[in-house]
Formats: C-alpha cells, structure tokens, sequence
C-alpha cells in the first residue's frame, strides 16, 4: 500500500549549547556517529518510510547541513578520476534521486512549535512526519518511521513516538497520560510538556518523532508562548486532542538521547559494534582493554 505520509520535517535550528566548543562553527546534527552524522540517520529514515519531501527548517548558521545533501561536483570528480568508485557510490546515495530537500529558514529561537509552523507552507494539507535528528533510535527490522508511518495508514490520525522513561526525568519530556492501550498503540487522553515527577501522570514520554495531520498548524498559530517562553508543539497537540484522537505508539528500537554527551558516546559505541568493517576490530579491542566485563557487555548487545 503506498504511504499517505510524503514529507518529514526536520527541526535542525537549535544551537546545540550542550556540546559546545565543538557546536561553534558546526551543526549538531553534523556530528556523527562513527561515519555518519546524526542528521544522515534522520534522513534515511524517513526515506526507509516512504518519504519523499524532506523538509529542513535551519537558521543561518546551518549551511553546512544544505552542502552535505547538495551535490559535490567536484569532490566526485576526484573520487572518479582516482577509482575510488566505493566511496563515490556513497557521496552519491546520500539522498536518493527520487527525494527532494526543501530547505525553509526559523527567524526566531522560538521552540520546536514554531519550527515546525515555519514548514506549514510547504506541508500545506497533507498528514506530515516530524523527526529530531538528537533521538537516534536502531531498530534492528523497520525503522520507527516506518512502524508509525504504517500505524497511520490504518487508523489515519496523529500518532506521537514514545517509550517509558525514568520517573525522575519525567520533567524532560513531553509526557502522555495514556487512556487506553491496545499492544503498542494507546490513545493519549491528555499531554503536558516538562511536568515534574510529582505532577506526571505517566512516565510515558514523547521522543523525536511525530506523525501529524495538518490540523496541528491551526493550533501552532493560535496557541500563547508556554514553558521557557516558546511555542511549544506539546501544547498545539494538547489542543488536537480536544477536536480528533491522537495516538501514542510504543516503537520497537533503542534510543541514543544524542542531545546529551552521554547518550552520543553510548551510541558511537554501540554503532561501531554493528559497523561490518569496525564491529570485530573495536570489539577486540574493548575486550583487550577492558576485560571479561566489556565481553559480557558485546556478548548481550549480539544477542
């Protein structure tokens, strides 16, 4: 069945203050993860969706995300002349021939709502995904997109990606308060962006990925400024709830939280250990330098 799902929007304007110096002159969402940066892995898994517009909401200082999707004539070239024809098939499978990038300017650091009302004239009325390049999510079979994307092709309503998250950090998310579940799927009553662990209703959180109907844009409009003074997207969706159902899906994958060093190192490890030319080099040398307890460790991620 093809997919009602034709374009991603990515939020990339952020300033990435957490990783700093490194963020400086060069995008969070360039950073990569072994040979890879994250903003690739976001692509390609809206592309292993069916998607074909990928919509880049950026800000000035992120031109180095436009270069690394647009086409490098002359970095190709010297691929070709010096037969490095491996390497040239990658640069050139970036982005497939058959999906577009549309890149769109947020004037403002107004929060993640205003970013994603920034692409509404390029989503127009369309049903549209929404992924954040800091959640970096392996699934061993279909991509999380994917597994959403298919979830609206049945039911054909906004769907938010979410997975239990520790009590105490519930004050980082946006957290669902879930109505009733059927296996994966569960319909969210309400959605509170950042509540204390006192105040959570769950510890079902909302992580870096979204399907939505453009409904959501009528509510980014209207909505007031909420927590840290922006336009929050949790409080546009609190406001969809009122007037059609929205559903929470339980993926099946592990999230790197890549906005956070740790999550970045844990993922760049455990990347490496997937990696067909990295996996059995790096893993004897975790084992070499680490003992019986990185063995232990590989032995559980193989499995």
């Amino acid at each position: 069945m093809e997919s009602k799902i034709r374009k991603a929007v990515f939020p990339v304007a952020g300033l990435g203050t957490r990783f700093l110096p490194a963020t400086k002159a060069n995008p969070k969402e360039m950073l990569t993860v072994v040979d890879k940066p994250l903003i690739q892995y976001a692509a390609e898994e809206a592309v292993n969706a069916g998607i074909k517009e990928l919509i880049f909401v950026t800000s000035s200082s992120k031109r180095a995300i436009e270069d690394h999707f647009d086409k490098n004539y002359e970095l190709e070239a010297e691929l070709e002349r010096k037969g490095k024809l491996d390497l040239l098939t990658i640069v050139r499978e970036v982005v497939p021939d058959d999906v577009s990038c549309i890149y769109v300017r947020q004037p403002e650091a107004l929060g993640l709502g205003h970013a994603v009302l920034c692409a509404a004239p390029i989503v127009g009325n369309e049903p549209f995904a929404v992924i954040l390049a800091d959640d970096l999510i392996y699934a061993a079979q279909n991509c999380v997109l994917a597994q959403m994307v298919s979830v609206f092709n049945d039911r054909e309503c906004s769907i938010l990606g979410v997975e239990e998250v520790p009590r105490d950090e519930t004050d980082k998310y946006g957290i669902v308060d879930p109505e009733t579940s059927d296996g994966r799927i569960t319909k969210v009553k309400t959605i509170v962006e950042k509540p204390s662990p006192a105040e959570a209703k769950s510890n079902l959180a909302v992580v870096g990925r979204y399907v939505l109907t453009s409904r959501i844009f009528h509510h980014l409009i209207d909505i007031p400024r909420g927590a840290g003074g922006e336009i929050q997207l949790t409080d546009a969706i609190a406001r969809l709830m009122l007037e059609e159902s929205v559903l929470g899906y339980r993926f099946e994958g592990k999230r790197y939280d890549c906005g956070s060093k740790l999550g970045y190192l844990q993922a760049t490890v455990e990347y490496a250990l997937l990696h067909p030319d990295l996996r059995e080099p790096f893993r004897e040398y975790l084992v070499s330098e680490f003992g019986q307890r990185a063995k232990n460790r590989l032995r559980a991620i193989n499995d």
